[in-house]
C-alpha cells in the first residue's frame, strides 16, 4: 500500500511539472526564442494576441515615433499637395544630432505628402520635424498634439518629446502600446497608403528637379528573404543605441492581417547592424 501511495505521488509530481512548464511554455517561451527584448504580435481581424514578451513593459521608441507623427499631421493636412517647405533651423538640429534624414535640403519647398513618405519611407528627421513646424507652427506644438492622441487613444504607458524619434529619456512607449497605435494608423487610408509604399519619387523642386527616390527602410531589406505563407506589406523602422533595433510591420497570411511589433534587438554598431529584429521578424510570421 506505502509503495502504491509512494508511486502516487511521483505520477503527482510528474503531472505537477507538466502542467508548469506547460504554463511556463504559454507565459514565457518567446522570452528565450527571440532576440527582442519587447513583442507584441495582433490578428487584426480577431484582434487575438498571438505573442506577447515584455509586452507592457517601457522601452524607447527610436524612430517608430514618427508612427504617431505621421497620424498626427494628417489629422491636420487639408491639402496633401500644399507646399510645406522644410524648416531651416530643425534640419539643421537634425544633421547636427546625425539624424537619419530623407534627402531634403532646408527650406526646400516640398510638399506635405513629400514629408510625409520621407517620415516613413526614409525616415527623415528633416521631414518629421517640418511636418511639425509647418502643422504647429513648433515642434513643442506639435508634441503636445502627439501626447494628446496617446491620451486619446490610450496609450497609458507613452510619452513622448520630439516627432523624429532621437533619444530622450523621457520618451517612450512599449510593444502594446505601438501596436494600438499602428492598428488604429493603419485605418486611415492615407496612411496605410505611405506606411506599405516601398518607393516614392518626390514632387520637383529648385533642389531637386528630378524629385528624390524614397526607399522603405522596411520592405527594401527583404528582397532576398524568403516569406513562406506570409507577405510582409509595410513597416516602419527605429534604431538608437538606447533602443536598439526596432521593427514595426504589418503581414498578410492568408487572408488575415497581422501586426508585428518587436524592439530592443541588440544592437553593438549603428553602422554594422545585426539584424536580429528582422530575424525575430521573420521567426514570428513563419510560425503564425
Amino acid at each position: 500500500m506505502r509503495k502504491i501511495v509512494k508511486i502516487f505521488f511521483v505520477i503527482l509530481f510528474i503531472f505537477g511539472l507538466f502542467v508548469v512548464k506547460e504554463k511556463i511554455d504559454i507565459n514565457n517561451i518567446f522570452n528565450n526564442k527571440y532576440n527582442s527584448n519587447y513583442i507584441y504580435v495582433v490578428n487584426r481581424q480577431s484582434e487575438s494576441e498571438i505573442i506577447k514578451k515584455n509586452y507592457k513593459s517601457k522601452a524607447y521608441p527610436a524612430s517608430l515615433t514618427k508612427i504617431m507623427t505621421t497620424l498626427v499631421a494628417l489629422d491636420h493636412i487639408n491639402d496633401l499637395s500644399a507646399i510645406a517647405p522644410v524648416d531651416i533651423d530643425t534640419y539643421r538640429e537634425m544633421v547636427n544630432k546625425n539624424s537619419s534624414m530623407a534627402g531634403f535640403y532646408g527650406n526646400e519647398q516640398t510638399t506635405y505628402r513629400d514629408l510625409l513618405y520621407g517620415t516613413i519611407l526614409s525616415s527623415g528627421g528633416e521631414a518629421a520635424n517640418s511636418l511639425a513646424i509647418n502643422i504647429a507652427g513648433s515642434v513643442e506644438d506639435f508634441v503636445k498634439l502627439m501626447n494628446d492622441k496617446a491620451q486619446e487613444l490610450g496609450l497609458e504607458d507613452t510619452h513622448f518629446v520630439n516627432p523624429e524619434g532621437l533619444h530622450n529619456k523621457k520618451q517612450y512607449t512599449t510593444a502594446y502600446d505601438m501596436a494600438i497605435l499602428l492598428d488604429y494608423a493603419l485605418d486611415n487610408g492615407h496612411f496605410r497608403a505611405i506606411f506599405t509604399k516601398e518607393a516614392f519619387k518626390t514632387t520637383s523642386t529648385l533642389d531637386h528637379p528630378n524629385g528624390i527616390v524614397l526607399q522603405s527602410t522596411v520592405l527594401s531589406k527583404l528582397h532576398d528573404i524568403p516569406q513562406n505563407g506570409f507577405k510582409i506589406i509595410g513597416g516602419k523602422s527605429g534604431t538608437t543605441y538606447e533602443a536598439g533595433q526596432c521593427w514595426a510591420t504589418l503581414a498578410i497570411k492568408g487572408d488575415t492581417e497581422y501586426i508585428a511589433i518587436v524592439m530592443g534587438a541588440k544592437l553593438e554598431d549603428i553602422n554594422d547592424t545585426s539584424n536580429k529584429h528582422i530575424e525575430d521578424t521573420i521567426k514570428i510570421y513563419e510560425g503564425l
